[in-house]
């Protein structure tokens, strides 16, 4: 064959196969279209979208939508002009490994709330080392509610450089994203159950290159006909007021609290609830103020747990003090103060003293008192005094223990490790023999004499 028409040939086939790979995108196949799809791209132009906010520059290119960065102008969305409630969304997208971006959905942009700011839940696009694609973001509004760092799988779900699959659903108040296949969120919420959805080109630092791409292509979109996903293990973000999900009834979890009454509690060394400062109101449990000190008053459960995940809600008042216990042990005496065990603390680290007592912090919040200081590697996200805050203790079979707080892992450490007896050796649970030992344990939530509330109190064992 002659070399020049060889490589003639050659081209013309490369050439073929593009035209082919082109024809292929924006493009349903007979059963998604019985299924219910639609395209909410066209592949040609930006038909049914309009840009919000920012001046980032969005074109049309190989059958994708093209988002740039620009100097000197805020967040960018390219916006559907249509408002969309319960949907599946399906989109390819490839980004500049420097870039952050998102996929707004159910979002807002009305003139009276910032001068028409698009603000709502945004499914995170992360290519840096945090890894946090696929996450929930809430723009403009809440900050972040669901961050993957719970889900390790989730995190190398993510491909650099190369075409992501992303997909969210939105059924009623239940939120889930996957990442090339990979579930990443589970998110309960219904502050917001429709709006638009867009297309952010995040705004760039002052010094920062402008001219940073990122594509999407193949977008479809499914309002009739919703298949959702099977229930899986992706642990669940619910910010609805006692009310379990779906997917947390399928991983195990049973509600500690009602919200109504106080079954399936007591006051510890006793059968019965405590007859002052605990209540319940509106679906929260609460705990009055007295003078700040340990008056045996605090509340266990009737059952004993031994690998569990406990989850919980709680909210302080200034200068308070409280803590969750768990492996509580009502054999040792206490003196009429507190119930004996485990505790992650919860402090107003600002202005209760507590905070500066103890070993290197392990009396600050998220703690395991008296024992490991909680790293609070993000400031950020610890939420103000009167906000709520979700602790996460989980305990595995293997004895090693974790302590989260409002999705970061704060503590982790293994029970009746060499590590861990040295640390009792030298607190205050010396004296008491086989501290934290114990296969089972009760959980309590403490009075300290300080107003406190709880809610969304749930637990799961784990065999």
């Amino acid at each position: 064959m002659n070399l020049h028409f060889g490589k003639f040939l050659c081209l013309l086939l490369v050439s073929v196969s593009q035209i082919n790979l082109q024809a292929q995108l924006n493009v349903l196949t007979s059963q998604e279209k019985k299924d219910g799809w639609e395209l909410l791209f066209n592949g040609k132009d930006l038909t049914g979208f309009k840009q919000l906010n920012g001046e980032a520059k969005y074109r049309v290119e190989d059958g994708a939508i093209v988002g740039t960065t620009v100097p000197n102008t805020p967040n960018s969305f390219l916006a559907t002009v249509k408002d969309y409630g319960d949907f599946i969304l399906e989109v390819e997208l490839k980004v500049d490994n420097s870039m952050n971006s998102g996929i707004q959905f159910r979002s807002l942009s009305l003139p009276e709330v910032k001068n028409g700011r698009v603000h709502g839940y945004q499914m995170e696009i992360d290519p840096s080392d945090r890894a946090w694609s696929g996450g929930i973001y809430d723009e403009a509004r809440r900050d972040w509610l669901y961050i993957p760092n719970i889900n390790p799988q989730a995190k190398t779900a993510f491909k650099k450089e190369a075409w992501n699959k992303y997909r969210i659903e939105a059924i009623g108040p239940v939120i889930r994203t996957w990442v090339n296949g990979v579930p990443v969120s589970a998110l309960i919420d219904d502050l917001t159950l429709s709006g638009l959805i867009a297309f952010q080109v995040h705004a760039i630092a002052k010094d920062a290159v402008p001219g940073k791409e990122i594509r999407w292509r193949n977008i479809k979109i499914n309002t009739k006909n919703l298949k959702a996903m099977p229930l899986d293990q992706t642990p669940v973000v619910n910010l609805l007021t006692n009310k379990l999900s779906e997917q947390e009834k399928f991983q195990g979890f049973v509600p500690l609290f009602s919200g109504t009454d106080m079954t399936g509690w007591r006051n510890v060394h006793s059968d019965k609830m405590p007859s002052v400062r605990w209540k319940t109101q509106d679906g929260i449990l609460m705990v009055g103020g007295s003078d700040g000190s340990e008056t045996g008053n605090d509340i266990v459960t009737k059952d004993k747990y031994s690998a569990f995940e406990l989850v919980f809600d709680f909210k302080l008042t200034e200068g308070a003090n409280s803590g969750i216990k768990y492996f509580v042990d009502e054999s040792y005496d206490s003196n009429g103060k507190s119930g004996v065990g485990l505790e992650f603390q919860i402090l107003d680290d600002a202005k209760h003293p507590d905070a500066k007592e103890g070993v290197v912090g392990n009396r600050t919040l998220g703690s395991l008192y008296d024992l490991i200081p909680s790293i609070k590697v993000e400031p950020r996200f610890q939420k103000k005094i009167g906000d709520w805050n979700t602790g996460r203790v989980i305990v595995y079979p293997d004895n090693k223990v974790q302590h989260w707080l409002n999705g970061y892992k704060v503590v982790e450490y293994e029970r009746k490790s060499p590590i861990y007896n040295a640390l009792v050796a030298r607190s205050k649970y010396v004296k008491y023999s086989g501290f934290g030992a114990a296969d089972a344990g009760h959980i309590l939530i403490q009075d300290h004499g300080d107003n406190v509330s709880f809610k969304n109190i749930k637990i799961r064992k784990i065999n």
